[in-house]
């Protein structure tokens, strides 16, 4: 692997499966990463083929810290209880054990959302942030991130709250803006409700919202009212990959 890499990367989604090795010296891949499509059986054996593949593509000597951003609540050492949008036989995998052995590395897996929040208060828009910070991903659902002085508080799922009778991110995420075909302002007022449940739960010192449409951060942030400053991430598609080897990294130190 390239030497300016010091840990390696991948983030595992519905559509792909992406990796790279990252310099954690300056929060980037040292080179370009490689995206292959999630299998349309996106198995454990399947996509562990896939994550060996990306390993070897890039010689990762054994040793190398590889860390995976993967879409499910992860409890070290506990088998996978639930999952979204990957094959239901998931349910019951150890997955840090098989990714491990199949690929012949020491693997640690980290939630997907976990990973963004990670990677963005280290490198990215909560950098030097201290006290609480709730990193956010608006998408097809809503991910959550908790950091407390740079310390996750993991596997949160926020976006699971009730509001107006249902789970958030059914209310408030972007395929609800789409889905009901809501202006920005609108939308902006939906988020507003949510964003200000979050303050009175956590009171948090910083909002970090991320996904796609944090891109258009321009559109709707002036219509969401909270007293809790609110950016958009900094690292945008990035930060699974680079979440997810800095965790492995930190984990390896200990």
């Amino acid at each position: 692997m390239i030497a300016s890499a010091q840990a390696f990367g991948i983030d595992i989604g519905g559509s792909g499966i992406k990796g790279a090795p990252v310099d954690l010296n300056a929060g980037k891949f040292a080179i370009d990463r490689t995206r292959i499509p999630t299998p349309e059986q996106s198995t454990p054996e399947a996509v562990a083929d896939i994550v060996t593949q990306l390993l070897d593509t890039y010689d990762v000597e054994p040793g190398t810290p590889v860390g995976i951003a993967f879409p499910a609540p992860i409890r070290p050492g506990k088998p996978i209880g639930f999952i979204a949008n990957l094959d239901k036989s998931w349910v019951g995998v150890d997955i840090d054990a098989l990714f491990s052995e199949k690929s012949g590395r020491t693997v640690r897996v980290v939630n997907d959302a976990d990973a963004a929040g990670l990677a963005e208060v280290q490198f990215g828009a909560a950098k030097g942030q201290n006290g609480l910070v709730i990193a956010t991903t608006l998408g097809t659902g809503i991910g959550t991130a908790l950091i407390m002085n740079g310390v996750l508080i993991p596997n949160t799922e926020l976006g699971h709250l009730e509001l107006e009778g249902k789970d958030a991110e059914r209310y408030t995420s972007d395929a609800a803006r789409s889905r009901k075909e809501l202006s920005w302002e609108k939308w902006g007022g939906r988020l507003t409700k949510y964003y200000k449940m979050l303050e009175y739960y956590f009171s948090p010192e910083l909002f970090v919202i991320g996904g796609g449409v944090s891109k258009k951060s321009e559109k709707f942030f002036k219509y969401i009212d909270v007293a809790t400053p609110i950016v958009p991430a900094a690292l945008l598609n990035d930060a699974g990959i680079i979440g997810a080897a800095y965790f492995a990294h930190s984990q390896s130190a200990h």
